[in-house]
């Protein structure tokens, strides 16, 4: 059963013995498709699949199981933006499945549909150059009416366009192999039970980002955005995706005041108490500030994330990216199993910051010449790190020792004062680079 259009209106459809009522608005292009359980075969349906026992902390407690109980009038088939949030938003937390359909786009018109009235960016750069405002000066008590005000303005209303709220007890899942999101954030806030599978997440272009004066010596572009962001939930699961800058890299940006016009955030952020969360088998690529677990030092923050943000990550690849992958703040977090190939914007891959106790094992690193493994971990604060049986380009490194002996002012703590039992299987990290090169990423779930 599909709408071919609906203009608005409520529509109720009888599939079977179900019924469906999808509210859906401004959504001509919609085609939303139901299937009921009687038409799944419930042992291959991957739609149906959960986390499997004992998969990582996704696992714990009640496990992750997304929408795999939704009935017949909760199961959707979408190949617009328009239809994607009308999906989400219907039927509240009752369990739902939806099905991506091709690539959809939060952008589809371009930044200037976003920007209200008035807004000028040439303006913009006149007003704040820094040979004319200086670098003093922030530009937070600009009023509505100047070009910062224009901007803000402009920003809040992208900002409602491209935000999609994930509401508990929700599978979203790529159909097919060439499945995915652009221009997006995926926010999924507050809710519990979350599984997001075999989808292309292009990162989101900030059309405004924010110059700030006061930004190290020089100023710097503040952007907006990440792909996806795990803020306060439990029980996610995110698998088989690929997380990418697609066809807008840094190298691509424009460079205004000194510095590049950045308009990329995060590709996949795990932040403000959020807990038992599983990513594996997804590729991160080609971006600059990937994965951030713990998002502050503050106490403020600290209050919220102490004893929660415990995460795995494994079978990832993560490939050209200059930093955090990740960088962890407070969490529990094990990492093994996970293939680095760096190039030569590398910068780090493990961040230990604040309160971390990061454990990172079994893990297979490809190091270009001149890339040395010390660099591999980046110590923030003072925090224990475990780091055992990972290889570099072939080869056993105590990544550790390394790190200690060529940079000596960042020494760094062994053992991180836990042992990760959630773990199903583990491979030897020389069988890593191939094993996670044929499985990980959207279009490889199987």
């Amino acid at each position: 059963m599909s709408t071919q259009e609906c203009h608005g209106r409520v529509i109720g459809s009888a599939v079977g013995r179900g019924r469906v009522a999808a509210a859906l608005v401004g959504c001509t292009a919609l085609v939303l498709t139901v299937t009921g359980p009687a038409a799944q075969a419930h042992g291959r349906d991957t739609a149906r699949q959960t986390l499997a026992a004992g998969d990582g902390w996704g696992s714990y407690g009640t496990g992750t199981t997304g929408g795999s109980a939704a009935d017949a009038a909760h199961v959707y088939t979408v190949t617009d933006w328009a239809g994607f949030r009308a999906a989400l938003a219907d039927g509240g937390t009752a369990p739902k499945i939806i099905k991506v359909k091709g690539a959809i786009d939060a952008n589809a018109d371009g930044c200037d549909s976003f920007a209200v009235p008035g807004y000028d960016f040439d303006a913009y750069l006149e007003k704040y150059a820094p040979e004319t405002w200086g670098l003093d000066t922030d530009l937070t008590a600009e009023p509505d009416d100047s070009p910062e005000g224009l901007r803000r303005a402009s920003a809040a209303v992208q900002d409602a366009a491209i935000k999609a709220n994930v509401p508990a007890n929700t599978t979203i899942i790529g159909v097919g192999r060439n499945a995915g999101i652009k221009g997006a954030s995926l926010q999924i806030k507050g809710v519990d039970n979350v599984i997001v599978r075999n989808l292309t997440f292009e990162s989101p272009l900030d059309c405004f980002p924010q110059w700030d004066p006061t930004d190290g010596d020089t100023g710097n572009w503040n952007s907006e955005y990440d792909s996806a962001v795990v803020y306060g939930s439990t029980h996610v699961w995110l698998d088989h995706n690929t997380f990418t800058d697609g066809d807008h890299p840094d190298s691509s940006l424009p460079v205004h005041f000194g510095m590049t016009y950045q308009q990329h955030d995060g590709e996949l952020d795990i932040v403000k108490g959020a807990d038992y969360v599983t990513a594996s088998w997804n590729v991160f690529t080609e971006h600059d500030k990937t994965l951030m677990i713990g998002n502050s030092d503050s106490e403020s923050t600290a209050v919220i994330d102490r004893g929660h943000l415990k995460v795995t990550l494994h079978h990832n690849l993560f490939s050209h990216l200059v930093e955090r992958a990740p960088r962890v703040r407070f969490g529990q977090v094990d990492v093994y199993n996970n293939h680095y190939v760096a190039d030569a914007s590398y910068a780090y891959s493990f961040g230990v910051g604040m309160e971390s106790q990061l454990v990172a094992e079994k893990n297979a690193f490809t190091l270009p010449s001149g890339v040395s493994a010390a660099t591999v971990l980046k110590k923030w604060k003072e925090a224990p790190v475990t780091a055992d049986g990972n290889l570099v380009n072939g080869r056993p490194v105590d990544l550790i020792a390394v790190h200690n002996a060529e940079i000596p002012e960042e020494t760094l703590q062994s053992g991180a004062g836990w042992t990760p039992t959630l773990r199903t299987h583990v491979d030897s990290p020389k069988a890593v680079p191939g094993v996670v090169g044929r499985g990980a990423g959207s279009g490889k779930l199987r």
